[in-house]
């Protein structure tokens, strides 16, 4: 079963009032139903959202939908629930033509429906986080948006082929997504996945930045050395002062090493704090001394 399965299993699942119901259903419907001729004509896969339809249309409208089973043969065989809704005197379409969405608890039912029709969201086990709502109808699409901004979430617009498309990137504004929708259960594992992914991406980018630190002062310790062989071999070392010679000789020793574990080094080698400070001046005086005798020459 996939996530986005998961998910929706755990949305046809609840225990909603009556008008939580009947805005699940008219979510669904406004996203994901023919009108024709009086009747309104559902098609989908799903063998619990069919159930919970069909419970919301006999229970909360007193109407005996017509359900047939059919099986197609695309890739595999699949079993499609075609619900056929008599509405002669257009009181669903009355309702959905007149939606109350002030409420809060409306418009969580409204955003349930519409994603059990239209929605997919990614197991965050993949490698990018995605939440989508696709739609038959740019009209419906650009006022579901507009709903969607309404509740600050930034989805992102986009025209593929004949359908449009709503999406989110954001694994925080996914998990965000997912506590209006109320799949607790679903939400957790989300979070969970996050939260070892993020560390996993700290624990990265933080070795990311040890390595570029160590090739940082692996280079600046090749040049340190290549400057104090230099120095040395055109007889202009001994021109340095003592504290500067005693700081070249040791850098030296250890060419590879930073300028802080350069310096508790020489605190142990020279029973005395030689600070980090102590260590960048001595070898920048190295390095100017080397400056000027190349513009002189």
């Amino acid at each position: 079963m996939t996530f986005t399965e998961k998910v929706k299993n755990e949305i046809t699942n609840q225990q909603l009032s009556e008008i939580e119901n009947r805005y699940l259903f008219l979510g669904y419907i406004y996203a994901n139903a023919i009108f024709e001729n009086n009747k309104i004509i559902i098609t989908l896969e799903n063998k619990n959202i069919a159930e919970k339809l069909f419970k919301t249309i006999k229970y909360c409208y007193y109407i005996n939908p017509k359900i047939t089973v059919r099986y197609q043969k695309k890739f595999k065989v699949q079993r499609l629930f075609i619900i056929e809704i008599d509405d002669y005197q257009n009181n669903i379409n009355i309702e959905l033509s007149n939606l109350n969405l002030i409420d809060e608890d409306n418009k969580k039912s409204f955003l349930k429906g519409v994603f059990l029709a239209t929605g997919s969201v990614n197991n965050p086990n993949k490698n990018s986080y995605h939440l989508e709502l696709n739609f038959q109808d740019e009209d419906k699409c650009i006022y579901i948006l507009d709903f969607l901004k309404e509740l600050n979430y930034n989805f992102k617009f986009l025209k593929r082929n004949k359908s449009f498309m709503l999406y989110l990137k954001s694994g925080e504004q996914i998990s965000d997504f997912l506590k209006i929708l109320e799949v607790v259960k679903e939400l957790f594992y989300f979070e969970d996945i996050r939260i070892l992914r993020d560390h996993k991406n700290m624990v990265n980018r933080l070795n990311n930045c040890e390595q570029a630190n160590f090739e940082k002062s692996l280079s600046t310790g090749n040049k340190q050395i290549n400057i104090i062989n230099y120095l040395i071999d055109n007889n202009y070392f001994d021109l340095l002062d003592e504290k500067t010679k005693e700081i070249a000789l040791y850098r030296l020793k250890y060419p590879e090493n930073s300028y802080k574990s350069f310096a508790n080094i020489l605190s142990k080698k020279l029973n005395r704090n030689v600070t980090k400070s102590y260590v960048n001046h001595h070898l920048r005086k190295i390095t100017e001394f080397y400056i000027k005798i190349k513009n002189k020459e």
